[in-house]
């Protein structure tokens, strides 16, 4: 069975939240697990990764995250054509709307890595079901999987 670890970034718990109706949703047909404390074997042992980030400040990344993207942009890990998926948070309200998911999609990207699908954008700013969103393009993402 293919597996999915899905890497989280989040500052309220908004993200958190989103991943795991994210991973409820996956876990009937994947082995789906959620990391909020990255370590280096994460992103080997998965055989597709799903990031679920929000943003901080000026389009900052939150700071649970900031070990996965150091790893990626300081470690250069061999994982090209590893598969991946995005979720990112944001509010459009603000001029850095969806930056910290920008920067973790051209790191994936820099490496070779293989996004599978356009990344889900969520924008606070909207009267959104979130859970339904995502939901609905999880069941696109896994088509495409």
């Amino acid at each position: 069975m293919t597996s999915i670890q899905i890497i989280v970034g989040t500052v309220m718990g908004t993200a958190l939240d989103v991943a795991e109706h994210a991973e409820s949703h996956l876990q009937s047909r994947f082995n789906t697990s959620i990391n909020t404390d990255f370590n280096d074997g994460d992103i080997h042992n998965a055989d597709v990764i799903l990031i679920c980030t929000s943003n901080t400040g000026v389009g900052d990344l939150p700071s649970n995250i900031i070990p996965f993207y150091t790893f990626l942009c300081t470690k250069c890990p061999a994982i090209a054509q590893k598969r991946y998926g995005l979720i990112n948070l944001g509010d459009s309200n603000y001029p850095s709307f969806g930056e910290a998911g920008k920067k973790l999609d051209d790191a994936m990207l820099d490496l070779g890595a293989k996004r599978v699908g356009e990344p889900l954008i969520l924008d606070a700013s909207q009267s959104q079901d979130y859970r339904a969103i995502t939901a609905s393009w999880l069941e696109r993402w896994i088509t495409l999987l």
